[in-house]
């Protein structure tokens, strides 16, 4: 295997890795949100907290930085059990 090709190859997986990031973070805040569409049994605090981590997340997908938001969206869904 050439060097070339090895470099394309890890390139390849890094893009793939990044762009299944991408698409990762609309699903945990869909998920979130069919959660809160249940009307969970949270305190105020909490229910606070996941709603600015949620929206946090979205900021964070939205300027490109992926794993930042997937770290915010899974601490709202830690905080709403799921």
């Amino acid at each position: 295997m050439s060097k070339s090709f090895a470099l394309a190859a890890a390139l390849a997986l890094a893009g793939a890795a990044t762009v299944a990031h991408a698409h990762g973070c609309p699903g945990e805040m869909r998920t979130i949100d069919a959660k809160l569409d249940t009307k969970p049994q949270l305190s105020a605090e909490n229910a606070e907290k996941v709603k600015k981590l949620r929206a946090d997340g979205e900021a964070a997908h939205k300027a490109g930085n992926h794993g930042e938001s997937m770290r915010l969206l899974a601490e709202a869904k830690k905080l709403l059990g799921i």
